[in-house]
């Protein structure tokens, strides 16, 4: 069988505070803690940021926070993440920032992902808009301000491909089985995101666990810490799940950098044991992946 993880790899969650008014504090913020996580296990190779780290996350702060994304254009976010990669020669996948469009003005909430080189290699555009209403609950419309993408993303590293969302795209499942069947065969899926103390107790260990069994990858979802003082109060408990759905490291509620080994035998082996991928019936329903 082939591999779609080329080697163990250390993979590690960065959940920190961040989304404060200053956003030159929020990105030192993840600078600090990235430089921990790096000496304290310098064999990592892919490190991530939570959702909307740089910015508060709220809808009438979204435009306000905005930033170009791209090489050239060399933003205060993008450069100064492009920076942190290159010096640790590591894959990092920069949470979400706000994003403005200069040719369209639209903002989107988009997730930029770097190389060992410092290079931007691609973007995720939240594709799925976080618009609820659950009684005694929460109510929040991304949708007052922002956009959504309109591609999904497979980011092709030196270990191999990985899937990226963000936050409610979760709990859309084409997305993760797009990125994780041929050709892309995804062995993670990456999701930078804030969950709240509503949302977060119903479904952040089902919705990791699910996609990961459904898909037989990895499924690792990076959360902001809880910040009571904040108007927006994340739940925490950033996670890596395995193929078996069994969750190996997870964060509490405050600020903490969690660390895990994904293994291509994990894969491999869960897959001989239940051969999903041979045993669909695509004579009776379509491959959603084509």
């Amino acid at each position: 069988m082939s591999q779609i993880l080329s080697q163990k790899i250390k993979v590690a969650l960065i959940q920190l505070n961040g989304s404060s008014p200053n956003k030159l504090d929020n990105l030192n913020r993840a600078a600090k803690f990235i430089e921990m996580a790096m000496q304290k296990q310098p064999d990592t190779k892919i490190v991530v940021l939570p959702e909307c780290f740089n910015s508060p996350y709220s809808v009438t702060k979204f435009r306000e926070y905005a930033e170009v994304i791209d090489n050239k254009a060399k933003s205060q976010s993008i450069d100064f993440l492009s920076k942190i990669a290159l010096k640790y020669g590591i894959i990092l996948v920069g949470g979400s920032i706000p994003e403005i469009d200069p040719q369209t003005n639209k903002i989107y909430n988009t997730s930029p992902i770097f190389n060992s080189k410092g290079d931007l290699i691609d973007i995720h555009r939240k594709v799925h808009l976080f618009d609820v209403d659950i009684p005694n609950g929460i109510t929040f419309k991304e949708s007052e301000t922002l956009s959504p993408g309109n591609k999904l993303t497979t980011v092709n590293t030196p270990y191999g491909n990985v899937g990226i969302g963000i936050c409610y795209d979760m709990r859309f499942p084409e997305l993760t089985t797009i990125s994780a069947r041929k050709p892309n065969n995804a062995f993670a899926m990456v999701f930078p995101s804030a969950f709240n103390t509503v949302t977060g107790p119903m479904h952040w260990h089902l919705l990791a666990r699910s996609r990961a069994v459904d898909n037989q990858i990895y499924t690792i979802l990076c959360s902001p810490a809880r910040n009571l003082e904040s108007s927006y109060h994340a739940y925490g408990h950033s996670l890596i799940c395995n193929p078996k759905g069994e969750i190996i490291a997870e964060a509490g509620e405050g600020e903490e950098i969690i660390y895990a080994e994904l293994d291509p035998e994990d894969i491999a082996n869960f897959r001989q044991a239940i051969p999903l991928s041979s045993q669909r019936r695509f004579d009776l329903y379509k491959d959603i992946s084509k």
